[in-house]
C-alpha cells in the first residue's frame, strides 16, 4: 500500500486543509460594493466554507481549492477596480 504524500515544507499529509483570514481594503470611499463582490465570488465556490464578520473573511477548504478561489476573486477585484489592499493570514488545518 502506498503512503499518503506529505508536503515537504509543512510536513502535512495531502490533501492539506487550510484556513485563510483575509481582509480587503478598497482604496475608495465607496468601499462596500467591492468588498461584497469579493465575498460573493468566494461564496460562489461550493467547495469552500466562507465565514464573514465585520473585520475579515475566513475561507476554509482544501489548499489548492482555496488558493484557486482567492486567485480568481482577487484577480476579478483587480480587473474591475477600485485598487485595494489585501491582508491575509494562513493557517494549516487538520483534515
Amino acid at each position: 500500500m502506498g503512503r499518503t504524500p506529505r508536503d515537504p515544507v509543512l510536513n502535512l499529509e495531502y490533501p492539506v486543509e487550510i484556513a485563510v483570514e483575509i481582509s480587503m481594503y478598497p482604496l475608495t470611499e465607496s468601499y462596500l460594493a467591492p468588498i461584497q463582490d469579493f465575498i460573493d465570488t468566494l461564496r460562489g465556490n461550493p467547495q469552500l466554507h466562507v465565514v464573514t464578520n465585520t473585520m475579515s473573511t475566513q475561507v476554509l477548504g482544501e489548499y489548492d481549492v482555496v488558493w484557486d478561489a482567492l486567485r480568481e476573486a482577487m484577480r476579478g477585484s483587480l480587473e474591475t477596480g477600485p485598487r485595494a489592499v489585501f491582508v491575509t493570514k494562513f493557517l494549516p488545518r487538520e483534515s
